[in-house]
C-alpha cells in the first residue's frame, strides 16, 4: 500500500507502507522518483531521473508542509501498529 499525501503539480508525494521506520517520503512524477528524509533535516536520499532544479523544488515543497507530511506519516503508520 502506498498511500498519496498530496499532489504538488505533476508530482506525487506518498508513502511505502512496507519499508524502513525512519521518517521519509518518496516523490514520483512522469521524468522520475525520489526519496527524502524527514527528520531531523529534509535531506536527499535516492534520486532516480529528476534533474537538479526538480529536487530543489522538491525539498523546498517538502520543508514548506513539513508538518503536514509528518502528521500524515504518523496517522499512516501509527495506525498499522
Amino acid at each position: 500500500m502506498s498511500p498519496t499525501v498530496f499532489i504538488y503539480g505533476k508530482y506525487r508525494f506518498y508513502f511505502n507502507s512496507r519499508e524502513e521506520c525512519r521518517m521519509h517520503v518518496h516523490i514520483q512524477s512522469p521524468d522520475g522518483e525520489a526519496k527524502f528524509w524527514l527528520e531531523p533535516l529534509v535531506a536527499l536520499v535516492e534520486n532516480y531521473g529528476l534533474r537538479p532544479s526538480e529536487l530543489k523544488e522538491i525539498q523546498k515543497v517538502i520543508e514548506e508542509r513539513n508538518h503536514e507530511i509528518i502528521k500524515a506519516w504518523k496517522r499512516h503508520f501509527i495506525s498499522k501498529r
